[in-house]
């Protein structure tokens, strides 16, 4: 029986339908829901900050620069923190009991460590389809969960458009 699911968020197209998903599973089952969501440099949306162990080096990137960052950064973690506050009243507000955390670390470890502590019985998260390149160079969050996670894993598809299956057959025509 589950009685604590954790729900892996991010700023994705198909964020809002693993937390339908994870929505309707908590509510037949009675458990508990956990939001979470790993801030990231790599994360759509995220600002983009220069090398910063050598500053000298990037004449550019001034005390200036890095001030606009920090405001950037503060306002994509207060966005971060606005999704999950709405996502968890919609829960209560049906009689899910629910609470969400925002971390910020690498989104793959940070899931499955958040999975141990909290004693997670189910990881409920999406899966952007990389495929090829994207997926040898910038990894896949939801394959290296599945891997390594300490309980059961639910992925959601993004679900693919005309146009996305374009993409993708194109794509492996042109690495085959």
């Amino acid at each position: 029986m589950l009685k604590k699911i954790l729900v892996a968020l991010d700023r994705s197209q198909i964020a809002k339908q693993v937390f339908e998903e994870a929505l309707a599973l908590a509510k037949g089952t009675q458990a508990n829901l956990l939001l979470l969501h790993v801030l990231s440099p790599t994360e759509e949306g995220s600002p983009y900050l220069p090398m910063l162990s050598n500053m000298e080096y990037y004449p550019g990137f001034t005390s200036q620069s890095f001030e606009l960052y920090q405001k950037q950064w503060d306002s994509f973690k207060n966005e971060g923190v606005e999704i999950l506050q709405s996502f968890s009243a919609q829960a209560n507000t049906i009689g899910v009991s629910t609470e969400f955390r925002q971390m910020v670390g690498h989104p793959g470890p940070t899931i499955c460590k958040i999975a141990t502590t909290w004693d997670a019985d189910l990881i409920i998260m999406g899966r952007r389809g990389r495929s090829g390149l994207a997926e040898l160079f910038l990894g896949s969050v939801s394959n290296y969960v599945l891997h390594h996670a300490p309980c059961s894993i639910h992925i959601v598809h993004h679900p693919i458009s005309v146009q996305n299956a374009e993409k993708v057959v194109a794509e492996t025509l042109s690495n085959a």
